[in-house]
């Protein structure tokens, strides 16, 4: 698989807001570079940085890109200014790299004709092999610039390494909150229990959270350094002393353990995919479980079917959402699976986690 990232090429992207908009008046521009600053010019067009607006003209000025980008056969997700290409190949890795430079070529000649740069140095591209035996992976060519492999590329706030291993991800979160629960310590003695909370959920939790789907089915010894964070700001939330057993602790704050926590996100996301609140990308990888003996029962009891290794064709097979999020949706009881809204289907399957950890 190969992934490219970031072709929106940072501010030059941004540059959009500038052309092609509604006229404006009274707004002037400079740039400041190396302490020298340009002359004001007078902007007719464009719409202020930060302004309702921004968004939706953003979505309308590159929505060409998408068609563009669909007839080389290529995916991509876009976010804001960030675009990611990807392909699937089962065949040489050369083919796919040749279909994503011509691909690119096409988003470069788009953005030239619409006073637009694609910035190499700030394009990435990743190879994630389906299989852990080593290759020699070859350079993407864009333009006349040659783009070597990286180890790891960050999307959307997430390092994302050749392997999916997601150590180095795990590690820089583990420290940042680790950071923010000693700052919370600081805190302790100023502000009242629920205030305290109020802060360690903003501050630290919110990091944890983070895109927390991605470590399911990590290994013990990845997630565990993400736990440690997570027991170190409960015994600073409790005023416990720091060899304190975290289980009664995380009962009295209705925490679920890291492990615990990132199955509940999973789950409610599956939970939302099938019944139209998530993205179809998602859905297409959900599938009712069939049966020779009994499809219409099992299809009416809510359960999907669990894709096997082959059909999956990747490394990291039981991480995969189409593997994973099917196999622990079957392992909920009737009444979670056919919950009538989102609501209910949250507060019950917290509390069923909880009954499974033994936390009630």
């Amino acid at each position: 698989m190969v992934s490219c990232c970031d072709v929106s090429g940072g501010w030059e992207w941004g540059a959009l807001f500038y052309s092609g908009f509604p006229p404006t008046s009274g707004r002037s521009q400079t740039v400041l570079a190396g302490g020298q600053r340009s002359t004001l010019r007078s902007l007719t067009c464009g719409v202020p940085q930060g302004s309702v607006l921004s968004p939706l003209l953003f979505n309308i000025y590159v929505k060409p890109l998408g068609k563009i980008i669909r007839g080389f056969g290529v995916s991509y997700h876009q976010y804001a200014a960030d675009t990611q290409l990807y392909i699937s190949t089962p065949n040489h890795i050369s083919d796919a790299l040749s279909v994503m430079s011509r691909c690119l070529e096409a988003v470069r000649i788009w953005m030239d004709r619409n006073m637009l740069q694609l910035n190499p140095a700030k394009t990435e591209w990743l190879c994630i092999p389906a299989s852990q035996s080593s290759f020699e992976v070859p350079s993407l060519v864009m333009g006349e610039e040659v783009l070597p492999p990286v180890d790891r590329a960050r999307n959307l706030g997430v390092l994302l390494d050749s392997w999916l291993k997601l150590e180095e991800q795990v590690g820089a979160v583990a420290r940042g909150a680790f950071a923010q629960v000693r700052l919370v310590r600081q805190l302790r003695p100023y502000l009242d229990w629920d205030a305290l909370c109020t802060i360690t959920q903003v501050l630290m939790v919110s990091r944890l959270d983070y895109c927390n789907a991605l470590y399911l089915g990590l290994p013990l010894h990845t997630t565990r350094r993400l736990q440690l964070v997570q027991n170190a700001a409960v015994r600073v939330v409790m005023g416990a002393s720091r060899y304190s057993h975290v289980i009664p602790l995380l009962r009295g704050l209705h925490w679920l353990p890291v492990a615990l926590w990132v199955r509940f996100k999973v789950l409610v996301l599956t939970f939302k995919v099938l019944h139209g609140m998530g993205p179809g990308y998602l859905r297409e990888r959900l599938l009712p479980a069939s049966s020779t003996n009994l499809p219409v029962r099992a299809h009416r009891r809510g359960l999907l079917r669990v894709p096997s290794a082959t059909q999956c064709h990747l490394g990291t097979w039981g991480r995969a959402y189409s593997v994973a999020a099917p196999a622990l949706w079957n392992l909920l009881p009737l009444e979670l699976r056919l919950a009538p809204d989102l609501r209910t289907f949250r507060h019950e399957l917290k509390t069923w986690l909880f009954l499974q950890c033994g936390l009630c």
